[in-house]
């Protein structure tokens, strides 16, 4: 009898163990419901015209003229960078400037136009003895040598005067351009020195000084980023597979891990057309049409980019689908399906099943 209670006790529980194990399989009813589809992108918040700031030359940090925080405006001083040898090339094309001038050769043009007046008066005495030993030569009074002698030195007198204007055009001419490259040379040489006070190109917020006093920088040296602190935008990351669903104009739900619980919308205002090998994904970029009082830069944001909205359209759970073609009906009887929008948790259906038709969802 004990024997007998025993076996009856050890079958129960293994009818017991049989049925836990074997859980009642999850039905749903398929139902008509409004469903969005959209596509998923992260990225972070960027201020307005935020830019990366560079030295354009190589240095040390001499003074450093805001802080972060600070407002500054187009044109504001940033930093003074200081290069002993830039200074030099300046301060030696000043000087090549200075003795290149008119002023600085005024005593070589004055001996030139001096030696222009004497050959002039030279030009005119050998010009009058020449015109009065012609007169004398037609009056038959002296001889043909001397007339032949006045007139080789009228004719060297002309060209004792012309050799000596062109000398004089020549320096000058020679002067002048000296000078305008002397004055060119010191321009690039003070622009190039001025290039050493990094300035704002913006309106706007210095969110981030890289560099300290007394650090070396070089032209591939970042020293600042200063941005917008009045307009924001959204930089996002979306994968290639979603690329072609999207278009300018889209809206955008953002969610912040700052703001938990709050979503703001925007609109793509730029996609980037070629694709980042590195992450296989594209650059988007979207302005907000709402969005929380205090922003920062950098911030970091999920998005749900809307491709299309079907209202009452017929639906089910994603997690009931069968290698996305199929759905389970009584008894595990399979039914292909044709699936339209998709979101995160539910699909449509487009043919295979009707409004109120139950379905089971496949035991792992």
């Amino acid at each position: 009898m004990k024997q007998t209670m025993k076996v009856t006790i050890i079958l129960i529980c293994i009818i017991f163990l049989s049925l836990s194990c074997n859980p009642k399989q999850e039905s749903t009813i398929v139902a008509l419901e409004n469903i969005t589809e959209s596509v998923y992108a992260s990225g972070i918040v960027k201020s307005k015209n935020q830019y990366q700031v560079f030295s354009n030359v190589n240095g040390l940090i001499e003074t450093i003229y805001v802080t972060e925080g600070d407002q500054v405006k187009i044109g504001d001083p940033i930093l003074k960078i200081i290069n002993k040898t830039a200074q030099l090339n300046a301060d030696n094309a000043q000087l090549v400037a200075d003795n290149s001038t008119i002023k600085a050769n005024i005593n070589k043009l004055s001996e030139l136009q001096i030696n222009i007046e004497l050959s002039k008066i030279k030009l005119d005495n050998d010009a009058s003895l020449f015109k009065r030993q012609g007169l004398l030569w037609a009056q038959q009074i002296g001889s043909r040598n001397d007339l032949d002698v006045r007139e080789l030195a009228y004719k060297s007198s002309q060209t004792a005067y012309k050799a000596a204007q062109l000398r004089y055009k020549d320096l000058k001419k020679q002067v002048d351009f000296s000078s305008e490259q002397a004055k060119n040379n010191y321009k690039i040489s003070s622009t190039a020195y001025g290039d050493y006070t990094v300035r704002s190109n913006i309106n706007g917020k210095v969110y981030n000084l890289i560099k300290e006093k007394g650090e070396m920088v070089n032209a591939q040296t970042m020293v600042a980023i200063i941005g917008d602190d009045k307009d924001f935008i959204l930089e996002l990351q979306v994968d290639e597979y979603d690329i072609a669903k999207l278009k300018l104009g889209q809206k955008a739900f953002i969610s912040m891990d700052s703001y938990k619980g709050k979503v703001y919308e925007a609109i793509i205002d730029k996609i980037n057309p070629i694709m980042n090998e590195r992450s296989r994904s594209f650059k988007l970029e979207a302005r907000f049409i709402t969005r929380p009082l205090i922003l920062f830069p950098n911030l970091t944001t999920e998005a749900n980019i809307i491709i299309q909205t079907k209202n009452k359209a017929l639906t089910v759970p994603r997690n009931y689908l069968v290698d996305e073609t199929y759905v389970l009906l009584k008894d595990n009887k399979k039914v292909k399906v044709e699936i339209g929008l998709k979101d995160y948790e539910k699909v449509e259906i487009l043919k295979g099943l009707t409004v109120n038709d139950v379905i089971f969802k496949e035991l792992k």
